[in-house]
C-alpha cells in the first residue's frame, strides 16, 4: 500500500471515530449511562436515535464489564505491582476520565494509541478545558515530533500508527509502559479496519510483548447473511471496508484467530448472549424504558452482528473467565434442516410497481389478487410511512404484476399506520385493525377499504376509498404488532384480536372477539391456561380456531410456544401443542397451514447464529423439521422479518411481500421482490 493510500485509509478511519465519539456523548446525555466527560471531550449537541442508543449502551456496558473484570483482579496484586490499561484506537474516548472519577487508578494507568492527528486534538481538547486537567493532574504536552502527545501520573495519549509495529514499540517503551506489568490491551472496532495481516500481526505482537496480559476486542461479525450484506455495503460507501470478517466470520473463528496467535485462553460472545446473561434484570428494564421503542428486529440483528472477546495470557489473568458460562446453554439451535425449498423472484423490480416496505399487510382478495396496505418504505423517492396501495395481480400468463393504487375520494385517507392487521371481508373489501403511527401514537379506530374498478375493468385500474368501519361501541383498539384470526364459533363467524403492544403496555396478552356480521365486539368464554402477552408473533386459523405461535414476550425476550386457541360449544380453550425437537424461539415471522403441517416463515431469533427459514410442525404428531431457503436464483440480500406472506394452496406456494427494515446506522433497507417460496417438496402431513 502506498503512502497516499495508507494516508487517505487513515482519514476514512479517523471519521469513524468522530460520528462514534457523537453517538457516544448522545447516549450519555439520554441517560443510557453515567458519562460527564463525553460531552467534554466532544462538543456540539447531537441527538441519535433510540436503536443508536441501545447499540451504543450494550457495546458501552461490554467494553465495562471486562474493564472492571480486569481492573477486580490486578487490584488484588501485591504493591508496587501497577496495572495498565492499553486503549489503541481510542479516539475521543472518556475511559479515562470515569475511571478516574470513580476512583479505579489508584494502582492502574492507562495508555491511549491513535493516530496523531487524533491524539493530538485530544490532548489539547484536554489542556482547554478545567474539568478534565482537574482529573489528570500536572501533565505535560508533547511537541509535534514528539509520538507522545500527553504525559501526566497515570495518563498518557500517543500518536501512532497501528500498523508500525516497530514504531509502536518504540513509542510505548519512551512512555514507561511495563511490558512485564499485567496489560489490558482494548481494541474497540479497530482490528476490523486493519487488512488481516495487519490485525495477525498485532495480536501476535501483542501476545509476544506482554507475558500477563488481557485482550479485549469488540467487532463485526456474520457478513454472508442479509444483515451482515447492508452492514458490509455501508463501510464500503464510507471508503471504510471491513477487514478479516470473511476469515473470521464467527464467534469461533475470532476465538482461534487469537489461539493460534499465542493467547492462553479465549472467549467470545455476540452481544444478545451478553445483555441476556451479564446485565442484571433491573438494568435491562431500566434502559428498555428510557425512551419510545419499537425496533427490536433491528436491535437483535445488530446485536447479533457485534461481539465482544476476552483472550488472556498469564497466570494472573487465566484463572477465572471474563465470561464465566453458565449452566444453561445460550444457544438453542434449529435441527439439521431436512431440505430446501426454493425461491424465485416473480415480480420485476420497476419503480411504480415494486413494494418496498416493511410493517405492511398483505391479503388474498380473491384468486390471484393481493392487495397491501401501510408500512414504512419508498414513496416518491423518500422514505417516509407508506400512503399508496398496493395491488399484485396474476395475469393470464401466469406472471404477477405490482401497481399501485391511491385513495379515491375526499372521504378519508390513508392515516400511514403501520403494524396494523388487515382481514378480507369480500373480493373488495378490507377491515383494518389497530397499527401504529409512532411509539407514541397509536392509529386511530379501525378502517374500511374499498376497491373499485376503473372503467377498462383492469386490476390495476382499481381505486381504494377508505372510511372509519362502522363497529358497534366496545373496546377501543389501541395496539399493534398484534394478530387478528378468523375462528368459528357456534357455527358464525368472528375475528380473533390477540397480543400486541401499545403506548402504555410493552406486551399485551388481551383476547377480544369481533363477530363479522355484525361488527360488534363480544365476549366470549375462554378457558385454559391464559398464555403470557406477547406481539409479533403468528397467527392463523386452523379447525375453526387459532394457532398463535412465537413472539416477543416480557422483558423482550423471544419465544418458542405454540398455542391453539381450540373452539369448544360453551367457547373456546387454551391448548399448548408439544413439539420436538423444540424450535427456536422468534418473532416477527408469518406462518400458515398446509398439508396438515404449521410453517413459520423466517424471522428473527437470538439463540442460534443461523438464519431463520421455514419451520414445518406436523399439527398431528407434533414433529418439527428445519427447511433452508435456496436464494440462489434471488438477489442477495433477501430480509425475511418485517415482511407479509401469502399462501397459494392449489401452486403450493407461498408469496414473500415486502421486508426489511432499518439496519441500526447502515441504512434502511426494502426487499426490492415479490418472492415465491415452492413448497411442492413437502409431503402432506410432513
Amino acid at each position: 500500500m502506498g503512502r497516499r493510500s495508507r494516508v487517505s485509509r487513515a482519514g476514512t478511519v479517523q471519521s469513524t471515530n468522530d460520528s462514534s465519539a457523537l453517538s457516544k456523548r448522545s447516549l450519555a446525555a439520554h441517560g443510557y449511562v453515567r458519562d460527564a466527560f463525553a460531552a467534554l471531550l466532544v462538543p456540539g449537541p447531537v441527538r441519535r436515535t433510540p436503536l443508536i442508543h441501545r447499540g451504543y449502551y450494550v457495546r458501552a456496558r461490554a467494553v465495562r464489564h471486562c474493564v472492571r473484570a480486569f481492573l477486580r483482579r490486578t487490584g488484588a496484586l501485591p504493591f508496587p505491582i501497577r496495572a495498565q490499561i492499553l486503549s489503541l484506537g481510542s479516539g475521543s474516548d472518556s475511559l479515562y476520565f470515569r475511571l478516574k472519577a470513580a476512583g479505579l487508578l489508584a494502582r492502574a494507568a492507562v495508555w491511549e494509541v491513535d493516530f496523531p492527528d487524533v491524539s493530538r486534538c485530544k490532548a489539547e481538547r484536554i489542556r482547554e478545558t478545567p474539568e478534565l486537567c482537574s482529573l489528570t493532574g500536572p501533565f505535560q504536552i508533547g511537541d509535534s515530533a514528539s509520538a507522545l502527545c500527553f504525559e501526566s501520573s497515570d495518563y498518557r495519549i500517543l500518536g501512532a500508527d497501528l500498523r508500525e509495529l516497530p514504531r509502536l514499540g518504540e513509542a510505548l517503551d519512551g512512555a514507561s509502559l511495563d511490558a512485564t506489568s499485567p496489560t489490558l490491551l482494548l481494541a474497540e472496532a479497530v482490528l476490523t479496519y486493519l487488512e488481516p495481516a495487519g490485525a495477525a500481526a498485532l495480536i501476535a505482537w501483542a501476545a509476544q510483548r506482554f507475558p500477563d496480559a488481557l485482550f479485549v476486542i469488540y467487532e463485526q461479525m456474520k457478513p454472508r447473511d442479509a444483515f451482515g450484506q447492508v452492514m458490509l455495503r455501508h463501510f464500503e460507501r464510507l471508503h471504510s471496508p471491513l477487514h478479516g470478517l470473511e476469515l473470521f466470520p464467527d464467534v469461533e473463528a475470532q476465538v482461534q484467530r487469537f489461539l493460534q496467535a499465542g493467547w492462553t485462553a479465549c472467549s467470545a460472545l455476540d452481544l444478545n448472549e451478553f445483555y441476556r446473561r451479564h446485565l442484571p434484570a433491573d438494568e435491562r428494564r431500566r434502559v428498555e424504558t428510557l425512551e419510545p421503542f419499537d425496533e427490536f428486529e433491528e436491535w437483535h440483528l445488530k446485536c447479533a452482528h457485534y461481539f465482544i472477546l476476552a483472550a488472556s495470557r498469564g497466570d494472573i489473568l487465566s484463572e477465572t473467565p471474563v465470561f464465566p458460562p453458565s449452566e444453561t446453554p445460550f444457544q438453542i439451535d434449529p435441527a439439521s434442516p431436512s431440505g430446501f425449498f426454493s425461491a424465485r423472484v416473480v415480480t420485476s423490480d420497476h419503480q411504480h410497481s415494486s413494494l418496498k416496505r416493511y410493517g405492511h399487510t398483505s391479503v388474498l382478495l380473491s384468486p390471484g389478487i393481493i392487495f397491501s396496505a401501510g408500512g414504512f418504505g419508498e414513496q416518491e423517492g423518500r422514505h417516509c410511512r407508506v400512503s399508496t396501495f398496493h395491488l399484485l395481480s396474476r395475469c393470464c400468463d401466469s406472471e404477477w404484476k405490482g401497481s399501485q393504487l391511491s385513495s379515491l375520494g375526499t372521504e378519508g385517507q390513508w392515516d400511514g399506520r403501520l403494524y396494523h392487521t388487515m382481514t378480507r371481508l369480500s373480493d373488495t373489501q378490507v377491515l383494518v385493525l389497530g397499527g401504529r403511527l409512532s411509539p407514541l401514537s397509536p392509529a386511530s379506530g379501525a378502517l374500511q377499504l374499498d376497491l373499485y374498478r376503473g372503467e377498462d375493468n383492469c386490476p390495476g385500474s382499481q381505486n381504494v376509498t377508505v372510511t372509519k368501519a362502522a363497529l358497534e361501541e366496545g373496546p377501543m383498539l389501541s395496539c399493534w404488532r398484534h394478530s387478528t384470526t378468523e375462528v368459528c364459533y357456534q357455527n358464525q363467524r368472528y375475528l380473533f384480536v390477540y397480543g400486541g403492544r401499545s403506548a402504555v403496555e410493552p406486551v399485551l396478552s388481551d383476547c377480544r372477539f369481533l363477530h363479522v356480521e355484525t361488527m360488534a365486539w363480544v365476549r366470549i368464554p375462554v378457558e385454559g391456561a391464559a398464555p403470557g402477552g406477547r406481539h409479533s408473533h403468528s397467527a392463523c386459523s386452523w379447525l375453526g380456531g387459532a394457532l398463535i405461535a412465537g413472539g416477543l414476550g416480557a422483558s423482550e425476550e423471544p419465544l418458542s410456544s405454540v398455542l391453539f386457541l381450540r373452539p369448544k360449544s360453551s367457547g373456546f380453550l387454551w391448548e399448548s401443542i408439544d413439539i420436538q425437537p423444540p424450535i427456536t424461539p422468534r418473532y416477527s415471522h408469518t406462518a400458515h397451514v398446509f398439508n396438515g403441517n404449521l410453517l413459520l416463515v423466517g424471522g428473527v431469533w437470538i439463540h442460534s447464529s443461523s438464519v431463520p427459514g421455514v419451520t414445518v410442525i406436523n399439527l398431528t404428531t407434533g414433529l418439527s423439521s428445519e427447511y433452508q431457503l435456496d436464494t440462489t436464483s434471488v438477489p442477495w440480500p433477501l430480509m425475511l422479518h418485517n415482511h407479509n406472506s401469502i399462501l397459494l394452496p392449489e401452486e403450493q406456494q407461498i408469496l414473500l411481500t415486502g421486508g426489511g427494515g432499518n439496519c441500526f446506522s447502515f441504512g434502511t433497507y426494502f426487499n426490492p421482490h415479490t418472492v415465491a417460496l415452492d413448497l411442492s417438496s413437502l409431503r402432506t402431513g410432513q
